[in-house]
């Protein structure tokens, strides 16, 4: 099962280091315009031959524009056995609205 986090509790793991693993299954193109630093770079279509990069010795993040790609990642992963693993919630759209205003935005 794919659980969600907000972008509000993921901006409070990074503020107090807590240990996870963030993957942004954007394209390269979109990193161009925004990204949140230390991400793992995985594309969604390229997550079926990559997903053994991902540490998921501790908890995974995983993040798109909106929500819904990264919602796919996080399926795959799960119904390959991996456990601990989020759906960021709103996407980088979310996160520059609520915790990073200063960020590009794109449609």
């Amino acid at each position: 099962m794919v659980r969600d986090i907000s972008c509000q509790e993921v901006a409070s793991m990074i503020e107090t280091s807590v240990p996870f693993t963030l993957v942004d299954v954007r394209e390269a193109w979109e990193l161009e315009i925004c990204s949140i630093e230390g991400a793992l770079h995985i594309p969604l279509g390229d997550i079926a031959r990559r997903f053994d990069e991902i540490d998921t010795s501790k908890p995974v993040a995983l993040l798109c524009h909106h929500g819904v790609r990264s919602r796919h990642a996080a399926m795959f992963l799960v119904s390959r056995g991996m456990t601990d693993i989020f759906n960021i919630a709103g996407g980088i759209e979310k996160w520059a609205l609520d915790i990073a205003p200063e960020m590009s935005r794109y449609e």
